[in-house]
C-alpha cells in the first residue's frame, strides 16, 4: 500500500499514464493524491478526467484555478479559449456528468494519520487547520449547489479589499478570499494579506512580498503541506515539510510524482508537441 502524490496534470494524459505505470499503481491498494489543475493547456483533458473519475475512491483530488475556470466556461460565465484545449471535453457526450462530478470535488484535503494537508495553491499563513477546513467546506458547499455560478463569477474580481482575512468576513467576500487562497495564491504581504498580481520568481518579487510558504505558519509543525500551481519554482526553495509538485509538464517540463512513504520523486518529461 503506497501513497503517491502527483503535481498539476493539465491534460497531460500520456504522461499521467506513464508515471502510474512506472510505479505500478494499484487502485485497490494504493492512494493517489492530485494537486489540482487536472485540465487545460495539455492536449487530453477529457481523457484525464475520465481516468481520474474511473479510479474512484483511490484518488484524493483538490480543485485548482484551471478546474474552476473550466466550470466557469461550462456555466457560461466566461468564453472557452483555444489555448486551453478543452473544446473536446466540453463537447463530449459525458460532459455534463464530468462537470457535475468535478464541481463536487474538494478544495482541501487533510490526512490526520499521515499528517498531510493538500491545497492547489497552498494555505494562507493566517489559517490553522481548523479554519482552513471550515473555509474549504464553505466553498465546497456552494460549488455543489445550484448556486455555484455565482461563486465562479465573483472569483475574477481582484480588488485589493478582497484580499484581507478576517473572522468577520461573510458571504461572497469570505468565499472569494477562500477561493483565492486555495486556488490562486502565490505571494503575501508580511501581515498575510494576499497579493494576486505578482507572478515573478521569488528572487525578483518586489518588496515586501513573500512567497506564502516562507511566512510563519499556524499549521502544526508535524503536518506537511503539499501544493501545485507554481510551476516556475519547479518545487524548489520551499521549507522542509512543504512540497511544491507542479513542475510545468504542460509547458514542456515534467510531471512529478512523490511517493510519500520513502519520499522518492519520479519525473516524466512532457512528450507532446510544445505549443507555448
Amino acid at each position: 500500500m503506497s501513497t503517491y502524490l502527483i503535481g498539476d496534470i493539465h491534460g497531460c494524459y500520456d504522461e499521467l499514464q506513464a508515471i502510474l505505470e512506472q510505479v505500478n499503481f494499484d487502485s485497490f491498494m494504493d492512494t493517489l493524491w492530485l494537486t489540482g489543475d487536472l485540465v487545460a493547456r495539455g492536449p487530453r483533458s477529457l481523457e484525464v478526467l475520465r481516468l481520474i473519475r474511473k479510479l474512484g475512491d483511490s484518488v484524493r483530488i483538490v480543485l485548482g484555478n484551471h478546474d474552476l475556470h473550466l466550470l466557469a466556461v461550462y456555466a457560461g460565465i466566461v468564453r472557452n479559449q483555444l489555448k486551453d484545449s478543452t473544446t473536446l471535453l466540453l463537447e463530449a457526450p459525458d460532459a455534463d456528468d464530468l462537470m457535475n462530478w468535478l464541481r463536487c470535488q474538494p478544495v482541501l484535503q487533510v490526512d490526520n494519520q499521515n499528517k498531510m494537508v493538500m491545497a492547489h495553491a497552498g494555505i494562507t499563513p493566517q489559517w490553522n487547520i481548523d479554519t482552513a477546513l471550515q473555509c474549504a467546506r464553505e466553498v465546497e458547499a456552494v460549488l455543489r449547489s445550484d448556486s455555484y455560478p455565482i461563486l465562479l463569477n465573483t472569483m475574477y474580481e481582484d480588488m485589493p479589499n478582497h484580499h484581507h482575512w478576517s473572522e468577520e468576513l461573510s458571504g461572497l467576500a469570505r468565499l472569494r478570499f477562500s477561493t483565492n487562497v486555495f486556488t490562486r495564491m502565490r505571494y503575501c504581504f508580511p501581515n498575510g494579506q494576499l497579493d494576486m498580481i505578482c507572478k515573478d520568481m521569488p528572487n525578483k518579487a518586489p518588496e515586501p512580498l513573500r512567497p506564502w510558504f516562507t511566512l510563519p505558519s499556524l499549521i502544526a509543525e508535524n503536518y506537511s503541506i503539499i501544493f501545485g500551481h507554481w510551476a516556475s519554482i519547479l518545487g524548489n526553495a520551499t521549507p522542509e515539510g512543504i512540497y511544491g509538485l507542479d513542475t510545468g509538464c504542460c509547458w514542456g517540463g515534467e510531471l512529478t510524482l512523490l511517493c510519500w512513504e520513502d519520499k522518492k520523486f519520479i519525473r516524466i518529461p512532457y512528450a507532446g508537441i510544445k505549443h507555448w
